[in-house]
């Protein structure tokens, strides 16, 4: 099975344009690519103070690349040319001659003229951060929509990169370079990348809307969205309170494709559940952008549970990324529980209770295990609850299909007959989205004004 080379791929014309060395000799060895993995610590960054390539080794393994080496450093600013410095450089070098490196990944995002420089100095492939995340993405993008995305997200970041690829191709594998003819080549494929750029935002644009009208039609059940930092365990969560069977895997952004599923209340009534994919550090926000329609879900949803993963050391600092992204979502004051998972893992009881001292109305669980399902539910139905309509429902007493539906989305505290006219009117609590089938089966509905809980 040949190896799949790290790097950025995409389609230009008839032909398909890739950004990669020669990987004969890779092959030849039948192994993976050798990666030196590369961090720059600037003042005021957000890293792991234990180990701040965690999480790019994570991304690493995920990509399938052989971690054989690593280089952190400390800057007070970048250098402009190189990111890390001419010294630095010369060291790096040495690492990948050493090591017998393919590629060196930075955690960090470079600049096209850094990335050409790097490359030239040091003879290989040179990747950062955001590269990275595209080829995980791309690899796990299994829809339609999710492909569209993917595509639309690596397109806007090749964009300036093209004549980087051009060179890096002549260099490698003998292709056109960027003078004369290549140079014509060169301003034809940027037409093209414009050209197929607005052809896939008008593509996500019509889904949008589709999944817009979707997931808004959705009016017999009040909707809850999981969202979270990648890898803190939504789809095992997911499968524990809906038997959806998503994909569980330990590696970051396993869920591209948001699936949604009915989760039954023990105490009766139900939700629509959806997973998303997960947020990370310095999510690019091509990605964010490319992705707004898998997101409408968690745009949508009555409520949204932000799941954390109580064990990682760096959970304050997931649980600020996530906000992060939700405010660019312009999600920040949408209705939230916070959701401390996988406590079960957590280092010991000090670090947990620290933790929910931070955090005291989160709710602790072990998706895994099943433990503390039960007290999330109850948390989850009081939320819906909280947000619903105080409201005086008439109806006739023989109208089963108007009664079932508010036994089962309603939270009824009284019901009083009138047995001359066959009537029976309830004092409830219900979700809003129930006033439409209410109305449409001609019950009457008296809204409270003093106990009216509005939808944000």
């Amino acid at each position: 099975m040949p190896i799949r080379p790290l790097g950025l791929a995409f389609q230009i014309g008839s032909e398909v344009r890739t950004h990669l060395i020669d990987t004969s000799r890779i092959e030849r060895l039948g192994r993976r690519e050798r990666a030196i993995l590369v961090g720059v610590v600037l003042p005021g960054g957000t890293h792991n103070v234990d180990d701040p390539l965690d999480e790019i080794r994570g991304l690493a393994k995920t990509a399938d690349l052989d971690v054989v080496g690593t280089m952190l450093q400390k800057r007070q600013q970048v250098d402009i040319a190189t990111y890390i410095g001419s010294g630095k450089v010369e060291e790096l070098k040495g690492l990948v001659a050493a090591y017998e490196a393919d590629v060196v990944v930075f955690d960090n995002d470079l600049g096209p003229g850094q990335t050409r420089n790097l490359e030239r100095a040091l003879e290989v492939k040179v990747i950062d951060r955001t590269e990275v995340i595209l080829d995980i993405f791309a690899t796990h993008a299994q829809t339609h929509e999710a492909h569209l995305q993917v595509e639309l997200a690596q397109l806007e970041y090749a964009m300036p990169r093209l004549k980087r690829m051009w060179t890096h191709l002549s260099r490698y594998k003998g292709g056109i370079g960027v003078r004369g003819p290549g140079e014509k080549q060169l301003e034809e494929d940027r037409r093209l990348v414009v050209h197929r750029i607005q052809e896939l935002k008008a593509k996500l644009g019509k889904i949008q809307a589709r999944k817009e009208r979707e997931v808004a039609g959705r009016g017999a059940f009040p909707t809850v969205s999981l969202v979270g930092y990648t890898n803190a365990g939504k789809s095992t969560l997911m499968n524990a309170l809906t038997d959806a069977k998503v994909l569980v895997e330990d590696k970051l952004f396993a869920t591209l494709d948001t699936r949604t599923r009915k989760w039954r209340f023990h105490g009766g009534g139900a939700a629509l559940l959806s997973d998303t994919v997960g947020f990370i550090r310095n999510l690019p926000h091509s990605l964010v952008a490319s992705f707004k329609a898998t997101l409408e879900e968690a745009r949508q949803a009555d409520l949204l549970l932000h799941v954390v993963d109580a064990s990682s050391p760096e959970a304050e600092m997931q649980i600020q990324a996530v906000e992060q992204v939700l405010e660019e979502l312009g999600l920040k004051d949408h209705p939230t529980l916070l959701v401390l998972n996988k406590v079960d893992k957590a280092p010991d009881q000090s670090y947990l209770d620290v933790l929910r001292a931070h955090h005291r109305d989160a709710i602790t669980i072990s998706a895994a295990k099943g433990e503390g399902l039960d007290v999330l539910e109850r948390a989850v139905r009081s939320a819906l609850l909280d947000r619903a309509l105080d409201a005086e429902i008439e109806t006739g007493v023989a109208d089963g299909r108007v009664l079932a539906y508010l036994a089962q989305h309603a939270q009824i505290e009284s019901r009083t007959y009138d047995e001359d006219r066959d009537r029976v009117v309830l004092q409830c609590r219900l979700p809003r989205r129930c006033l439409d089938f209410l109305y449409e089966h001609g019950a009457q509905v008296n809204l409270r004004p003093t106990g009216e809980r509005l939808y944000a």
